[in-house]
Parts: C-alpha cells; sequence; structure tokens
C-alpha cells in the first residue's frame, strides 16, 4: 500500500472528516465530508487524485483492454473457421478429377508445354481444400495468440466521474466484491442521483464489447 493512503489525515482540512475508506488491492478510494480522494500508485500517471465532492457525477465500474488484440484475434478466428468449413464441405478433388486435357495431338500443335502447365494449376486447384484446412486450422491457432493478450491486458476499473474533468480510474481487483458498490454509495449523498453513471454500471469502454 503507498504510505500516503496510510497517511490520510495528514491530508485533511480543518473540520473534514473520513467518511468511508474503501481498499482495492494496491489502491484506496477515500471519501471524506468534503472530498474524494483516489490513491492509485499502480497506475500511470498521478498516484493522486482529489476532487470535490460536488463535483462528482456518479462512480461506475468498467472494463478496459487492448482492443486492438481483440480485433485481430476475432478476425483471425473467423477467416480460420471460414477456410476450415469451406475445406471439410467442398471437395475439390473431385470438382477437378474429371478434367483432362493429355491427349495425342497435343504434341503435334505444338501446345504440349502449356496444356502441362494447365494441368498442374488444374492439379493444384484439386488439392485447394487441403490448403484451406491447413490454413485454417493455422489461423485457428494464431488467434490463440492476440486472445490470449487481451485477456492478459483486460482489466476492471472503477471510474469516478467528475464533472468539468477528467474521470479518475481505479484498478479493480477480482476479489474487490461489494467494495465498488461502497464507492458508489458513498461518494453522493443520500437522494442525489447519478447523472452519468447509470448508463455505465457494470458496462465498458471497450467498443468491441
Amino acid at each position: 500500500m503507498d504510505a500516503w493512503s496510510d497517511r490520510v489525515e495528514d491530508l485533511l482540512y480543518d473540520g473534514e472528516d473520513v467518511e468511508q475508506r474503501v481498499d482495492l488491492g494496491d489502491a484506496a478510494v477515500v471519501v471524506t465530508s468534503h472530498r474524494v480522494l483516489a490513491f492509485t500508485p499502480q497506475l500511470d500517471g498521478k498516484n493522486f487524485r482529489e476532487v470535490k465532492r460536488p463535483n462528482v457525477s456518479g462512480a461506475a465500474l468498467s472494463t478496459t483492454a487492448e482492443s486492438n488484440f481483440l480485433a485481430m484475434g476475432v478476425r483471425a478466428g473467423l477467416y480460420g473457421v471460414l477456410l476450415l468449413s469451406i475445406g471439410l464441405v467442398v471437395d475439390f478433388s473431385a470438382i477437378m478429377g474429371g478434367v483432362s486435357l493429355s491427349g495425342g495431338g497435343t504434341q503435334e500443335l505444338g501446345i504440349g508445354n502449356v496444356l502441362g502447365m494447365v494441368e498442374g494449376m488444374i492439379s493444384l486447384i484439386g488439392q485447394l481444400d487441403y490448403y484451406m484446412r491447413l490454413f485454417g486450422a493455422l489461423l485457428l491457432v494464431f488467434a490463440i495468440v492476440p486472445l490470449g493478450v487481451y485477456a492478459w491486458t483486460r482489466e476492471r476499473h472503477l471510474v469516478i466521474e467528475v464533472a468539468g474533468d477528467d474521470d479518475i480510474h481505479v484498478a479493480v481487483p477480482e476479489d474487490a466484491g461489494d467494495a465498488v458498490e461502497r464507492v458508489r454509495a458513498a461518494v453522493l449523498p443520500e437522494g442525489v442521483p447519478a447523472e452519468r453513471s447509470s448508463g455505465l454500471l457494470g458496462g465498458s469502454l471497450n467498443p468491441l464489447e
């Protein structure tokens, strides 16, 4: 725990009292009679932010992650399923098996070499279902990598919504329990409606989720 989060009393104004304290792993949110104090030593940027309570418009749980990896993994997975499905359903060897350009007159016409190249292409097309299955399986295996990176970078954040300024983000551990609800209930006095958080609670900042 960051040392300053254990010395909240040193940061209080005269007449200011602590009403609620919620520890979220290495982070902490302290709600006083005047302000909301957020200690976030594990995130980039400032280790501490404060906002006067009248400027707090709500609090919500959201999810952030590297959405580019999610999009890459989904695309690779879809292409892999598509290629694999076509390769399993369509038998190109049966379609091209009856095609033959060999004949005794081709050499006399002087086009034997050309027809040989065409027959090679026909043979390759006949194996297209095999290559589709192969590349489809490889794409499915590849899709695991970006999806794994996405899952690894995925974090739950408590977003304290600030009117007229940047919102405060606090990382939330998986075992936080009802900590988020306690913060949400504490930041707004009884009878004061949340202005923005009603649509975000349990939502996500990731547009692909």
